[in-house]
């Protein structure tokens, strides 16, 4: 079977949001296909694995809605905008309830009101089209080739017309894309980072090389386009590597970071700190996981994977001490300065790895009252969650990006003396099929 096309009806959606559809006696998911619809698809079968593509819907479902953005199809960015908001939030509800209904009642996501133009981080990669033109975008899904982005409906309207600004001076200044093939070019990447209530604006361009030549007249001119940007760094890449941002910075204009409020506390950010994507969802999911612990002023709180401290100090108004653990060194020291700057006094940030730290405490019989815990995509290894059972806090709020290696983790602390109190879902990235989770465990 070889792009042959053949009809099939949609049984139901994964958790990335793709139809579920049943050719030759396999499962196959097929990217924009709904629940429930009637589709002509083409098929690719190569070495017994299967793959299916849409051609045309022939049973819409009432749920498909006509994608706001131009790009949908080329980008992987998005992958529910042809569903309607409504639907999206039905959607990631039921992937909640379907992982975690075992445990608790799952509460009703939160979701946006507006569910565009969000995304407070953008990040540009430079390249040339087909006719040689500079152009600007994110990767085609699980390639390196450069789908040009003009307008994006989930980022911060103004990034976008500052990356074409940078577009417009490459040329004037004879600056060439980084080419991955050959090594040879200058601008890799553009990262632009907006303080969404201080309305500061970072521009870091990512380079091959130091030597960047007319420097001071490329920023004179882009600031003269652009009076609204606070800052703006070069950051320095200069190896084979698919990671965006290399180890040399150089502040050109400005401080080389810039503010934001979240919650009443200020944060400093810089090139390379990590600050929730979506600051108005970030306020919502974190009152939410701050009412859940029910904090009285007189508990020690350890805030682990603390990050620029953003939990910690949030928190700290509400306990009596807080405890902030963080692998990542740079993060740390964002996050003391992150203290000084609020004046607060009532918490302490360590550079350690999360789990030896609350196994040494233990040791020390330091008793904790609640831990909230926010770790990466890939969720806690065993040794974290053993670390955290032993040191025996009362309460623990797990906060998650990835509700898939969540559950797996609330398997092991279930196993281990704890139960599942409360589960919230948050849709932090409306148009995805990303869904945060936070969860309140009590020690039974």
């Amino acid at each position: 079977m070889k792009n042959e096309q053949i009809k099939v009806k949609c049984v139901g959606m994964d958790e990335e949001g793709k139809g579920i559809v049943k050719i030759k006696g396999k499962e196959v998911h097929v990217p924009y296909l709904i629940d429930g619809e009637t589709a002509v698809v083409e098929v690719t079968e190569k070495r017994n694995f299967i793959s299916a593509k849409v051609v045309r819907i022939q049973e819409k479902s009432k749920d498909r809605v006509i994608p706001k953005c131009k790009y949908f199809n080329q980008c992987g960015g998005c992958q529910l905008q042809h569903l309607s908001y409504e639907a999206q939030g039905n959607f990631k509800q039921n992937s909640i309830l379907k992982l975690m209904k075992k445990y608790k009642k799952v509460n009703e996501i939160l979701t946006m009101k507006d569910p565009y133009f969000y995304r407070n981080k953008v990040h540009a990669a430079v390249a040339y089209d087909k006719k040689g033109d500079i152009v600007s975008g994110i990767y085609e899904e699980n390639t390196h080739h450069v789908t040009a982005v003009k307008e994006c409906i989930i980022q911060h309207k103004p990034a976008d017309e500052i990356t074409e600004s940078i577009r417009e001076l490459m040329k004037s200044f004879k600056l060439k894309p980084y080419n991955e093939d050959t090594g040879q070019g200058f601008l890799r990447h553009v990262l632009v980072k907006t303080g969404f209530v201080s309305k500061q604006v970072m521009v870091v361009l990512v380079v091959s090389s130091q030597v960047f030549p007319g420097k001071n007249n490329f920023v004179n001119e882009l600031l003269k386009k652009h009076p609204e940007i606070t800052t703006v760094v070069m950051n320095v890449n200069n190896r084979k590597t698919s990671v965006v941002l290399g180890e040399t910075e150089k502040v050109l204009f400005g401080k080389g970071y810039i503010e934001d409020t979240l919650c009443g506390c200020i944060f400093q950010i810089s090139p390379k700190s990590f600050y929730q994507i979506n600051p108005i969802q970030t306020e919502v999911l974190y009152n939410k996981a701050i009412d859940m612990a029910k904090l009285t002023s007189n508990e020690i709180v350890l805030d682990a994977y603390c990050g620029i401290g953003t939990i910690s100090l949030i928190v700290s108004h509400k306990a009596k001490n807080v405890i902030g653990v963080e692998l990542n060194k740079d993060a740390v020291k964002d996050a003391i300065k992150n203290a000084k700057r609020n004046k607060i006094n009532n918490v302490h940030f360590y550079n350690e790895d999360a789990g030896k730290f609350m196994v040494e405490l233990a040791k020390k019989k330091q008793s904790i009252d609640t831990v909230f815990m926010d770790p990466p995509r890939s969720g806690s290894d065993e040794k974290f969650l053993s670390s955290l059972v032993h040191l025996e806090p009362k309460k623990i709020i797990y906060i998650s990006c990835n509700p898939i290696t969540q559950e797996r983790d609330l398997r092991y602390l279930t196993k281990h003396g704890y139960s599942v109190e409360e589960i919230q879902p948050v849709d932090m990235f409306p148009q995805t099929y990303h869904v945060e989770t936070v969860c309140l465990m009590s020690r039974v």
